[in-house]
């Protein structure tokens, strides 16, 4: 390509150090996409004939029909894939391959791609995390009314239902999907028509092809179009962060399914046996949608210390910019594929977990509020009540509502057979009704409002 300035050829160091076809074909289609729209412009502005865009279309057509068939001849000796498909291009309608690249550097052009490619990639999520939501969501209209604990610190804190924290999660990836849309927002400028650096004096017309590519408006300065990654890093902050709420997820599904749980179970579709313990069902496709999250925030300290001390505009350095990226997002999709096979597939154990939820004592809080409600006493002294209360039950081995009335007054006098109505964990439940609470009343009206945002 350099040809006429070098006289030499690299050594073979130069070459294996320089050569990015190996990941950088993961945007074949999108430089396609670029090209077209770019000899179009060019058409148009009377800077390149008809006749020979017509030529540069076909040609591109039939190299588009090779990248898609699996047929296209990648090859190292054109070092990337704006060269390998300039190349492929040229040996299809000959020289008039060589005029598309009039106007343009392959700094604007491969800014363009990678917009191009990490926009197609946040659509995509777009729907992979709806599609997600949505068996959470059916998780959560199945079982509004089932009982489990709620934690802190992984201890028994107060009960909750099955449905409610299914719903905990969906607004969690609803928050995903905004992010990436704000990211999309943001990234949706395009770069072509900067060329290397410092524009072009062509009489190009940038808005065409921003237009033509989807972009809703040409990037305002060149130096910024052609140097500017902070799309890419912001596209992996929005990564990580729902990785790391699949994570998350992932972790609770396997202390669930944990023998000393047995809260879910996963069927066959999801779990792995062991090689030497017959009785084993593992969790494994949870523990790698938990291990994606180091990938998918590596690359984005990967690409922020790339990033962080180059001056403008562009550096080959940046060509470390995009397998980060790339190996990134295939994780992200994966662990979002395999969540979402999860989430359908869990079997709660409603036994167990109710069992669970009314353990340790966990309406002790119900217990403090009735001191509150029905007896006048200021919250700190009916949460020191209620704690000798738990030391006694604790003392003689029983729950709460196994206490004898005479035990609780014995630290209470005041106390009366009502306060057996709020320490079930059925009634402890249905009383949070506040907006937000867990109380099955609440999980109904919620989960009714996300169907209808997910089914638009």
């Amino acid at each position: 390509m350099w040809g006429g300035r070098f006289s030499d050829k690299p050594s073979d160091i130069m070459q294996a150090i320089n050569v990015s076809i190996g990941f950088d074909k993961h945007m074949a289609e999108q430089d396609v996409r670029g090209s077209k729209a770019h000899a179009d412009m060019l058409a148009m502005g009377g800077i390149i004939t008809d006749t020979d865009n017509a030529a540069i279309q076909q040609g591109l057509d039939d190299v588009l029909g090779e990248i898609r068939a699996g047929t296209f001849p990648y090859r190292d000796e054109f070092e990337d894939i704006h060269l390998n498909i300039e190349a492929r291009l040229s040996e299809f309608i000959g020289e008039t391959a060589g005029r598309l690249h009039t106007a343009r550097s392959r700094n604007d052009q491969v800014a363009t791609d990678f917009r191009l490619w990490v926009r197609d990639q946040l659509d995509g999520f777009d729907e992979s995390i709806a599609h997600l939501q949505r068996a959470l969501l059916g998780q959560a209209k199945s079982h509004t009314d089932t009982l489990m604990p709620g934690f802190t610190h992984l201890q028994v804190a107060q009960p909750v239902t099955f449905g409610h924290h299914m719903l905990a999660y969906v607004e969690m990836f609803g928050r995903d999907r905004s992010r990436f849309t704000d990211c999309r927002r943001r990234m949706n400028e395009s770069p072509l028509g900067a060329a290397a650096l410092a524009g072009t004096p062509y009489p190009i017309d940038r808005d065409m092809t921003s237009s033509a590519l989807g972009f809703d408006a040409p990037m305002a300065n060149s130096l910024d179009a052609v140097s500017a990654r902070d799309f890419a890093l912001e596209a992996l902050s929005c990564a990580s962060i729902c990785a790391t709420h699949l994570s998350r997820l992932a972790e609770e599904i396997v202390i669930w399914t944990s023998t000393q749980f047995a809260f879910v179970s996963l069927s066959d579709k999801f779990t792995t046996g062991s090689s030497i313990m017959p009785q084993k069902r593992n969790p494994d496709a949870a523990e790698l949608v938990r291990a994606k999250v180091g990938r998918i925030s590596g690359a984005l300290v990967s690409l922020t210390m790339v990033m962080k001390g180059l001056p403008l505009a562009y550096s080959k350095d940046m060509q470390e910019d995009k397998e980060p990226v790339f190996e990134a997002f295939a994780a992200l999709s994966l662990a979002l594929a395999a969540m979402a096979g999860m989430a359908a597939d869990l079997t709660p154990n409603k036994a167990n977990m109710a069992k669970a939820a009314g353990s340790a004592f966990s309406t002790a809080t119900d217990l403090a509020d009735w001191l509150v409600r029905e007896l006048g006493l200021p919250f700190r002294q009916a949460h020191h009540a209620t704690g000798e209360i738990v030391a006694l039950a604790e003392r003689q081995g029983k729950a709460l509502h196994e206490l004898s009335l005479a035990d609780m007054q014995s630290v209470k006098p005041q106390i009366h057979d009502g306060v057996y109505d709020v320490l079930s964990a059925e009634n402890s439940v249905a009383s949070r009704t506040s907006y937000g609470g867990t109380a099955p009343v609440n999980v109904k009206v919620q989960a009714g409002i996300w169907r209808k945002r997910l089914a638009d």
